[in-house]
């Protein structure tokens, strides 16, 4: 049975440094691996993009990235599954999935990520203000047509990722870091909801990338620290 995840459940890369060190780090890794990433965007509206442009020298991992608010582009660009948006509507962790995939290709990157949520007033898809579904899709990430199952943890105001006062929490899909999808429930007004939809999202990739380079002994200097 999956587990939950409190305030650290995206922590651990890096610590509290904010979004812009985030970003940074996020950058720093992509480059010393040598590899890509491109962005799929929606209630974020290019605030994932803006924040990695912000670091210098990110043009050496950063292919681009799409800002797919309309649900029919999510399906015409991105290339996700125009029956899954009709049944789920676009607030969904299968459609973040194929949004980070779609991207990916679209881009040619080695990484895809991606963000979909209902940021307010008010309700979108059946969906309560607050919900939000980050992924990433890359080098060894679950195939299409693998069942996308990801946790969903509920936000207290004292629970803030990063330390931001901001509230925000995740959990995994496949019951693990190693997942490609995290399920939000995110308290606050419009603009704190879309600030943590772009701190969650690049600390779900920092953890992906982590975890790899823990695992096959590339990293030197990665951090672990477990909690914000």
């Amino acid at each position: 049975m999956p587990g939950t995840y409190g305030a650290s459940g995206l922590s651990g890369t890096p610590g509290a440094k904010g979004l812009a060190d985030a970003a940074r780090e996020l950058v720093r890794l992509l480059a010393v691996r040598g590899e890509t990433l491109a962005v799929a965007e929606s209630l974020t509206g290019g605030l994932v993009a803006a924040e990695l442009t912000g670091v210098p020298g990110a043009s050496k991992v950063f292919r681009g990235s799409v800002t797919a608010y309309a649900t029919e582009l999510k399906r015409d660009v991105l290339g996700v599954d125009g029956t899954l948006l009709d049944q789920r509507g676009a607030v969904d962790a299968e459609v973040a999935r194929q949004m980070a995939e779609g991207v990916r290709g679209v881009l040619g990157a080695d990484w895809g990520i991606a963000t979909t949520g209902v940021a307010g007033p008010d309700p979108q898809d059946g969906q309560p203000v607050g919900t939000v579904f980050v992924a990433v899709a890359g080098p060894g990430a679950v195939a299409d047509g693998e069942q996308t199952r990801p946790e969903v943890i509920a936000a207290r105001p004292d629970q803030a990722v990063g330390g931001s006062g901001n509230t925000a929490a995740g959990g995994y899909a496949l019951g693990g870091p190693d997942g490609n999808v995290a399920a939000l429930r995110l308290n606050g007004d419009r603009a704190e909801i879309r600030r943590e939809s772009v701190r969650s999202v690049l600390k779900l990739l920092l953890q992906r990338l982590s975890g790899e380079r823990a695992g096959n002994g590339r990293a030197q200097d990665t951090e672990q620290n477990g909690g914000n």
